[in-house]
């Protein structure tokens, strides 16, 4: 059996996937979360603005979504994986003694609030427009809150996750999604109307 080279092998692979995005798309949901009113902040987020104003300033460009190249596909997943493993899973409570906290992990350690923090801040860094790294907070299969990274594309939006190594289109991930940051200021929350009968579809706000 002919083996083919690693770079044809990832435009083969990144063709799979964009084409598995592209067929999903079609059925419903839609590839875009439906977004609905504005919500109030979590209050972790509100604390993180207090000590990071710089990081929840508003963005006066029009928001932007990114056109997802197969090398903007690769760097998605390669920082997904490289955050994931540089981080150890410890809760806010055994680290500052509270029950909700967000900050970076300057001690390398946190729970999903701090992965999604570094994987935005390390994002912006690369490059990427802020009003396409939105923050999201939704329910997981045990109805308990958490945080993940919505990356807005052209390809719809995709979640990098602490608790799933790969890099997924929203719907095709076991949550319930709740509300995002606002895609002009970073600071308020959007509500999310996700109405899927999923795995996830019959747990409580």
């Amino acid at each position: 059996m002919m083996i083919r080279s690693n770079s044809k092998l990832k435009i083969a692979c990144f063709g799979i996937a964009l084409a598995l995005t592209s067929t999903l798309a079609h059925a419903a949901p839609a590839r875009f979360m439906e977004m609905g009113k504005s919500v109030s902040a979590p209050l972790g987020h509100v604390q993180f603005c207090l000590d990071n104003s710089e990081a929840c300033i508003g963005q006066p460009e029009q928001p932007v979504v990114v056109k997802l190249s197969e090398n903007r596909w690769q760097e998605l997943i390669d920082l997904n994986k490289r955050v994931n493993k540089k981080i150890r899973p410890v809760t806010d409570e055994e680290q500052f003694g509270v029950l909700e906290y967000w900050g970076y992990p300057t001690n390398g350690q946190g729970d999903c609030e701090e992965y999604v923090l570094e994987k935005q801040r390390e994002l912006l860094k690369a490059g990427w427009p802020r009003s396409a790294l939105l923050i999201t907070v939704a329910k997981d299969m045990k109805n308990a809150g958490h945080a993940v990274l919505t990356v807005r594309t052209d390809q719809g939006d995709m979640i990098l996750d602490n608790q799933i190594e790969a890099v997924l289109p929203w719907y095709a991930t076991p949550y319930r999604y709740i509300k995002r940051q606002s895609t002009r200021e970073p600071a308020k929350w959007t509500g999310i109307s996700d109405t899927r009968v999923t795995a996830v579809g019959s747990v409580g706000n």
